[in-house]
Order: C-alpha cells, then structure tokens, then sequence
C-alpha cells in the first residue's frame, strides 16, 4: 500500500506541475511536508539543499529521495517513474506528431513560435543564473574565462576540460563562508552507487563503437551527469554530445516544448531518443530517458546519508562555486548558437522575444500562458 501510494501521489504531480523545479519544489513541500507530513522541514531543506549540490535535475532528485525515505529504493523509482510519466508521455507523443505533420504549413508555424520561445527562456535562465552564481569578483573571472574559450573551442571535450579546470580553481581559490564549519562525524557513503556511477561514466564512452543503443546510452549518460546548476545547463552539454545526431531546430523544438510541459524538464531526452531512433521512437525514448536521469539518481543513493560532511568542507564549497560560475558561461554560448542562430531572422522576432521577456521577467506571466502565446504567433504567420 505504501509503495502504491508513492505512486498516485507523485503521478498526480507529474500532471499538474507545471512552472519548472523551483515551481515543483513548492508543490512538493505542501504535499509532502505540510499535508501529508512524510517528512519534516528541516529533512526537506536538506533535501533540497543536496539536490542543489550535485549534478541532474533537481526537483527530480528531491522526488526520488523523498520516495528513498519513504519506502527505500522501490519507492523512490515508483517516485521517479510516476513524476516522469506525463512528460514523457507528451513528449513523445510530439516527437511522432512531428513526423507526421512536419509537411504541414500549421505545424511548422507552432514550431517557429516555439523556437523563439526558447529564445526567451534561455535569456531569462541566464539573467536568473548570473544573479544567483555570480556574487564575486572570482566567480566572474571564471565565468568571463570559459564564455571566452567555449566561443572558440566548442564541443563536449573542451567543456569537460573548463569544468575541471574551473573545479581545481574553485577549490585553490574559492572558500567558503565562516560560518560553515566541518562537522566532527566520519561521512556513510553507498559506494556501490558511486562507484557504478563513474563506472559508466569513464567505461560507456569505450563502448559506444559497439551498438547505435550504447551510444545513445552514452550521450544522455554524460549530459546527466555533468548537469550543474539546473536544468537549463542541459541544453549546451546535449547541444554538443549529440551533435552528429540530432539537428539543431530539433534541439530547441524539444527545449521548448519540455517548459511548455509539467514535470522534469530532463524529459527532453524523452523528445530527442524518439527523433534519434527513427525506427523504434519509443525505445529511443525509454533509452534516453533512462539514461539522463540515472547519474543524478545514483549520487543520491551514493551521498544520500552523508552529503552534509563535504557539503561544509570548505575546498568542496568553493568547488561547487567554480561549477556554478562556469555552467553560466555553458548556457551563454548557447544561447548564441543554436539558440539564436536557429529562431531569430527578423527584427520582428527580436520585438517578440523582448516581449517575451517582459511578460516573463516584469508581468511573471506562467510559461503555459506564454507557450500558447508564442506558439499561436507562429501558426497565425505560417
């Protein structure tokens, strides 16, 4: 009964949440905490807190903590599955339409208007961003030093290479505040976990000659886990590991359309292995769900009981500041290209996603109010 009750809980979440993670991170609270008390604020804030720290989605991994906390590891997949479960229903469902309808002049005008859509939420993730990671003079230095080498030197490598780099700086350089004091307590990690984790994280791309599913695998597998800083820095890392497959306009229909829906946004993956695998679309987006996700899922199984002796250490804060610097300057690149490149070609567009970014940002219009604006701009001019 417990595990079925995760299961409709976190399901009827998955219909209804809308607004992205800060927004499900509120719906979680007044279910979980307030009404149902599963769990209490300060084990909330903690949960929230350890999301924040580690790579994947964050709302996500709260879900599947919670369900970790409540019914052990058959809860928290009940918990991921049941939340993942409309999104990826839709998403899918879009990525088959568009084969279907790609010919037809009223669809490709939803596209077009998604796509400045895009536009505009990339804009605002990177102002939100800027103002919540960059606070030092040091940070901006990192930040302004990997924009500038990843206009030059793009591709997956080359961001793996600034986000060590920026790591070993951050420690070096980056401390944490006073107040933050390294508890007395030895850490209880799951290593099992962990180590599966880099596991597949240094082994699959070894692997990947060997069948066209690893190599999807693969893909999602390396964005998932290299996701700092939210689910917008999502968008540059699979930009550049699935650039042999996936278009560009393909990239930001999926980006927009994953904010249009309720749910995870890493439910983009869902949209992209469906476009991938033309042949079976619903395992491609099984593969590619699965894989996104799994890397933050298992850091929560591996530091789920221990996460707060590194979380204090002083060299692992100033880490975790470098990352945040460093996924701005990600998301800034790519909101040149393929952002920008690929939806704005008049200067109507540029009046459109100012618009759009004073709806956002000034009036706090909901996002489905603005998909539903964008998206009938775009047919109403097909």
């Amino acid at each position: 009964m417990k595990n079925l009750e995760i299961f409709w809980r976190f399901l009827l979440l998955g219909l209804m949440s809308f607004g992205g993670p800060a927004a499900h991170l509120g719906y979680f609270r007044i279910l979980f905490v307030t009404r149902l008390q599963w769990l209490d604020e300060h084990t909330y804030t903690r949960l929230i807190a350890l999301s924040h720290f580690l790579p994947g989605p964050s709302s996500s991994q709260v879900g599947f903590a919670i369900g970790l906390q409540r019914a052990g590891v058959v809860g928290a997949f009940l918990a991921f599955i049941a939340f993942t479960l409309p999104s990826f229903v839709i998403l899918y469902l879009l990525a088959i339409a568009q084969v279907d309808y790609q010919d037809s002049k009223l669809f490709q005008g939803l596209i077009s208007g998604l796509k400045l859509f895009a536009v505009v939420v990339v804009l605002d993730a990177v102002a939100s961003m800027s103002k919540a990671f960059i606070k030092e003079r040091l940070t901006f230095i990192i930040f302004l030093l990997a924009t500038s080498y990843l206009i030059f030197f793009s591709g997956i490598v080359n961001q793996i290479v600034v986000l060590i780099v920026a790591t070993s700086f951050g420690v070096l350089f980056l401390k944490a505040d006073s107040k933050d004091a390294v508890p007395e307590k030895s850490p209880k990690l799951n290593k099992v976990a962990l180590i599966l984790f880099v596991a597949l994280l240094v082994g699959l791309p070894f692997l990947v000659d060997f069948s066209s599913t690893l190599k999807l695998f693969t893909s999602f597998y390396q964005a998932g886990s290299l996701v700092f800083g939210g689910g917008h820095v999502v968008l540059p890392l699979l930009q550049e590991s699935l650039v042999a497959s996936v278009r560009k306009d393909e990239l930001l229909i999926g980006y927009a359309a994953a904010q249009a829906v309720p749910g995870p946004m890493f439910t983009i993956s869902s949209y992209l292995g469906a476009t991938m695998m033309t042949d079976a679309p619903f395992v491609g987006a099984m593969i590619a769900t699965l894989a996104i996700f799994l890397p933050g899922f298992l850091l929560i199984l591996g530091l789920h009981d221990s996460w707060e002796s590194y979380a204090k250490k002083p060299k692992f804060v100033g880490a975790i500041k470098a990352l945040n610097a460093t996924v701005v300057g990600l998301l800034v690149t790519v909101l040149y290209d393929p952002v920008i490149t690929h939806a704005i070609s008049s200067y109507w567009h540029v009046i459109l996603v100012l618009l759009g970014i004073y709806l956002l940002r000034i009036r706090k219009v909901p996002i489905i109010y603005l998909v539903l604006l964008f998206g009938g701009i775009g047919m109403i001019n097909s």
